[in-house]
């Protein structure tokens, strides 16, 4: 009688056995020469070792089911488990699979071409409004890059600035006076990975968000890191940040020019750091426009009626 023990890691019990143990049963009914003992974090498996060594090859197919589409049926185990190949084919223009198996992936050409240019660069500089999916792009190939094991971690950035409001009179701490700035990756985050997982993440620091002051004395090795809002940090902070970057980094920076909340005296590094660092091998620059909004369709009319607007300001 020979017999493997399997501990949960990052998955809670119940996406991988089913609601009520239904996968489990599943399991114990396809291997029947087998004894099945879940407690806890931990199954144990106990039987002949040609049995047990085929239970461990479907087990790794259910896993890796499991943590691409964040969710494992009892009709996908059936799957699995009568079948000698993966449970399906994987389509090549999914970044990720988010919760509840949505399909994140580039919505427009300048999203594919920004999906493409992370590949090739270190370092990719993605200017554009509101709405071309910017910010939620990159999010997804940071979480697809730590999903593959290519980083560690993932480090979610932005400027903490007040935008016609003042944190002094913000209720709470400094997190609860921070949060609302980085609401929007957190959101993002929400939607690609279950709450329980990226508690998990953001508790080890796995995933860590934190204001771009925070980044300062940094080296960020093996990390995916982005700099969202980036048109609201000033030149000394865009080189402050660009200096964090360690082996095995990716960089990714993002930012809306026509939207810069810092005070009129201070200019935003943003657009300085593309122009001086635009023809440097291994950084890429991709401009997204209203083409790109994937938002509500008034969204692109708004943004074009300003750029209408905002013309003569620039002769």
């Amino acid at each position: 009688m020979h017999e493997i023990i399997i501990q949960f890691d990052d998955i809670h019990p119940v996406e991988i056995l089913g609601a009520k143990n239904a996968n489990l049963s599943i399991l114990r009914k396809h291997f029947s020469a087998l004894k099945i003992i879940a407690r806890g974090d931990q199954v144990k498996v106990l039987g002949p070792e040609k049995e047990l060594k085929e239970f461990d090859e479907k087990w790794k197919l259910l896993i890796n089911h499991l943590n691409e589409y964040q969710r494992l049926t009892d009709t996908d185990v059936r799957r699995v488990l009568d079948s000698s190949a993966s449970l399906s084919k994987v389509d090549s223009s999914v970044l990720v699979y988010g919760n509840n198996g949505k399909q994140i992936k580039a919505r427009t050409a300048n999203q594919a071409k920004l999906v493409e240019l992370s590949l090739d660069n270190d370092l990719t500089f993605a200017i554009g409004p509101a709405g071309t999916g910017k910010t939620y792009t990159a999010v997804a190939l940071a979480v697809k890059a730590l999903k593959e094991k290519e980083v560690q971690r993932i480090v979610l950035t932005r400027p903490a600035v007040e935008a016609g409001e003042s944190l002094g009179f913000l209720p709470g701490d400094l997190k609860d006076k921070l949060d609302p700035y980085l609401r929007p990756l957190y959101d993002a985050l929400f939607d690609m990975i279950p709450y329980d997982k990226l508690s998990k993440f953001l508790e080890r620091t796995t995933i860590e968000i934190a204001p771009l002051a925070f980044m300062r004395g940094r080296t960020l090795s093996n990390a995916y890191v982005i700099l969202d809002e980036a048109q609201n940090a000033s030149e000394n902070q865009m080189k402050m940040f660009l200096t964090r970057m360690g082996k095995g980094s990716k960089f990714i920076i993002t930012g809306d020019t026509s939207q810069v909340d810092l005070p009129k005296h201070i200019p935003s590094g943003l657009l300085h750091s593309i122009n001086l660092l635009r023809n440097v091998e291994g950084i890429a620059v991709i401009e997204l426009d209203k083409r790109d909004v994937v938002r509500h369709r008034l969204v692109e009319r708004i943004i074009g009626k300003y750029e209408t607007a905002e013309k003569p300001k620039k002769k």
